[in-house]
């Protein structure tokens, strides 16, 4: 998840705009089928009152498409309503297109992730800025689960753009005849601490960051579940170095 920026102009939306478009267009060729929306409430503020302002609910949406042994497709878009009068006060997206042509079960993977939202106090504007990633993907399976790990590298559009690495592993078990669900994913990447904006300007090397969401899930009728996911990161909402983890309650429907 890129870091949050505390500004955006009219120019910087059109170029995002364009850029958005062109790539997902790139990657969106592929037909979609599964689809998911949850529900959570992210009870931070009242877990950590020193570093959040609020506690609020959030909206997700997943697509994932699988096609044969040729790659898969997957678009999430999440919307927190931390706003005022709980408004939307962020919104991200993120598009993946893995393909292979080849025999070796690794893919190969285009992504995008990008988004803008709204601080408090203050009610100032920011983007998250615009990343593009490419590198290899491997799928497998182990003792009943199923894992999928990447190792990309990412353009992020900053002021002063910043290359860098991101590892990412997702994995999911069902139990019971998928009664529970144990999934979620985790990321490692990089970025340079001098984003070239004046509150970084003197800052130098590269930052390591680490955002991680695993799930938990307990069926109640067909696709509707109920459960919790446990929001983890380090260098994501803060500089200092500082793990903070916020659960949140959580429904969930899932259709195929």
């Amino acid at each position: 998840m890129p870091k949050e920026q505390s500004f955006f102009t009219k120019g910087h939306l059109s170029k995002i705009m364009k850029y958005q478009l062109l790539f997902v267009c790139l990657i969106g060729s592929s037909s979609l089928s599964a689809q998911i929306l949850q529900l959570h409430y992210d009870a931070r503020h009242t877990l950590d009152p020193t570093h959040n302002a609020s506690n609020f609910p959030t909206i997700y949406f997943e697509y994932y498409k699988a096609k044969d042994t040729s790659g898969a497709f997957f678009m999430k878009m999440e919307s927190d309503l931390n706003g005022a009068n709980h408004n939307t006060g962020k919104f991200f997206t993120q598009f993946s297109q893995s393909f292979k042509f080849w025999r070796p079960k690794v893919y190969m993977q285009l992504q995008y992730s990008g988004g803008m939202g709204i601080a408090e106090p203050g009610s100032y504007g920011y983007y998250i800025t615009n990343a593009f990633s490419a590198g290899p993907v491997y799928p497998f399976k182990w003792k009943g689960a199923w894992f999928s790990t990447s190792l990309l590298y990412t353009y992020n559009a900053f002021k002063k753009p910043s290359n860098d690495i991101l590892y990412s592993l997702y994995w999911g078990k069902g139990f019971w005849n998928y009664k529970f669900e144990f999934s979620g994913d985790i990321e490692l990447y990089t970025q340079n601490r001098n984003l070239g904006d004046s509150y970084t300007a003197n800052l130098k090397g590269k930052a390591v960051s680490f955002f991680g969401e695993p799930q938990v899930w307990f069926k109640i009728h067909n696709g509707f579940s109920l459960g919790s996911k446990i929001n983890m990161y380090y260098h994501v909402l803060t500089g200092e170095n500082l793990l903070q983890v916020y659960p949140t309650l959580a429904a969930r429907f899932k259709f195929n």
